[in-house]
């Protein structure tokens, strides 16, 4: 999968695009880019109303997937920030689901690496995406949502 031009997609928008076409046959053409960059990627499922539930998952599927080393405070860390910052999105800035009686249904990728192939010296980053329905606990009553978090490692 490359963008016009010939070039290759980001690790951002590679995020992205595995989060929205998890269940799509075009997955695979972004599984296969994330693969020839070397970058180390999972992609999970949630569903709560409680955003610390929401939080633990995302988390746990990095640790769980060898995406963070559980063990190294700053790259904890920087995964907790890209995931507030996703969350920002999904919730449109307010970060809290069950206290205002939202629910989630929520789709996420996490994605690690370096900027591109030029960028040996800026280190690794860490990508969130997350995609889903946010509304009222009642089928029916939620809408799409989509956030994405971005942080150097």
């Amino acid at each position: 999968m490359t963008s016009p031009g010939n070039n290759s997609f980001p690790i951002g928008k590679l995020s992205m695009l595995l989060a929205v076409l998890r269940d799509h046959s075009w997955n695979e053409d972004v599984e296969n880019e994330l693969k020839e960059k070397g970058y180390r990627y999972v992609v999970g499922k949630v569903g709560a109303m409680d955003l610390n539930k929401v939080i633990a998952a995302i988390e746990t599927t990095a640790k769980n997937n060898h995406i963070i080393n559980k063990d190294l405070y700053h790259e904890v860390h920087a995964l907790y920030h890209a995931i507030i910052e996703a969350l920002q999105g999904v919730g449109r800035g307010m970060v809290q689901f069950g206290d205002i009686l939202r629910t989630v249904g929520l789709t996420f990728s996490i994605v690690r690496g370096k900027l591109g192939e030029s960028s040996e010296q800026s280190g690794e980053w860490i990508a969130v995406s997350i995609y889903g329905t946010i509304g009222a606990p009642k089928k029916g009553f939620e809408h799409e949502a989509f956030g994405y978090g971005f942080n150097h490692i």
